[in-house]
């Protein structure tokens, strides 16, 4: 019999990952080229930075996820916080695009009575079920940080992701408008 709370879970954590990728390429889609690349200063980082980190991440943790250690041997976390000049935004994005699909791929080839198996990361063990937990995390993170920054830069045009200010009642008169 498979166990409700582990699928439960299992749903939840594939539905929260969708999410947080739909927000992201939400905000992203609201900034131009140009800003896309844009630092606010020498040390943060632009949308360009974090979807090229994020990918790194997602192709390193969710690859061979179950029999390898999440930070693979060819990845260079480093180099993800530097955007070459001959880098252009839709390689980055079709990145972006092919690393969420291992992530989902895998989400989806795991089972309930995978979530109390044992993986690494960086050499240490976690059960599946923390690693899930910990990306969720690591990933509501960063595309927080696009969010604010796609805001920033679109200024006066952005077109909120949520309930708008002054919009909650209408949002409990007709919730399925903001689904």
């Amino acid at each position: 019999m498979e166990d409700s709370f582990s699928a439960g879970f299992l749903a939840l954590a594939r539905h929260e990952f969708r999410r947080l990728k739909s927000l992201a390429d939400k905000g992203i889609a609201q900034v131009d080229p140009t800003n896309f690349f844009a630092r606010s200063d020498g040390e943060s980082n632009s949308i360009a930075i974090l979807v090229k980190h994020m990918s790194g991440n997602l192709r390193s943790r969710w690859t061979d996820f179950l029999t390898t250690d999440g930070e693979k041997p060819d990845r260079n976390r480093d180099t993800e916080f530097e955007v070459e000049n001959s880098e252009r935004a839709e390689h980055l994005m079709s990145e972006w695009e092919d690393c969420w699909n291992v992530l989902f791929n895998t989400l989806e080839e795991l089972t309930p009575s995978d979530l109390t198996r044992t993986i690494t990361i960086r050499g240490e063990e976690f059960l599946v079920y923390q690693a899930i937990t910990r990306q969720i995390s690591h990933y509501a993170y960063h595309v927080g940080q696009i969010v604010m920054l796609a805001k920033r830069w679109r200024s006066g045009e952005w077109q909120t992701l949520s309930i708008a200010r002054g919009k909650s009642e209408e949002f409990r008169a007709n919730p399925e408008k903001y689904l």
